[in-house]
Formats: C-alpha cells, structure tokens, sequence
C-alpha cells in the first residue's frame, strides 16, 4: 500500500478578506476531490487573507500511479486552481 501526499503553498493575490479566501479554496478542493478522488484539507495559514496551505492525499497499491495522480493534480492546481504557487512538496510512502 502507498500512502501519497502533495502539499501546496498558494499565494491567492485577489483576495482581501477570509470569506473571499474561503470561496478559492473551496471551488479548488471540490474540483480535486470530484475530478481526481482524493482528500484534500487546508494545512495551514488558515487566518492569512492571501496566502493558504492545501494538502491532497491519495492511498493506492501502485506508487506509479500515485506518482501519476500526483503529477496529474499538481498540473491541475497550477492550469485552473485561481492561485500562484509559491512551493510544493510531495511525499509518497
């Protein structure tokens, strides 16, 4: 079994209030969830108006193709997510 992890830190430069923050995150977590069908939570920087932690995590039997999901949503985030991303970090045990 492989565990599978890719964390986001997002800069959101539209956004001058929590509420705003909020309705970004939100519309990218669903979409990650429903597109790719893994469990995605804001890690950290929860009460920072223009900057956010999401994290999106995967367990499956195959590392491939946790690798591939993976390079899959990170191209997603960066395409369509409505936010610049300032780092990732990936871990995959």
């Amino acid at each position: 079994m492989v565990i599978a992890s890719i964390t986001w830190d997002l800069h959101l430069p539209g956004c001058s209030s929590l509420k705003e923050k909020r309705s970004v995150l939100r519309s990218l977590r669903d979409r990650l969830r429903n597109k790719f069908n893994v469990s995605v939570a804001e890690t950290a920087f929860q009460n920072v108006h223009q900057k956010a932690q999401l994290t999106a995590c995967l367990v499956t039997p195959d590392g491939k193709f946790a690798e591939s999901v993976l390079d899959k949503i990170d191209r997603f985030v960066d395409e369509r997510g409505g936010a610049l991303i300032l780092s990732v970090r990936r871990e995959v045990h």
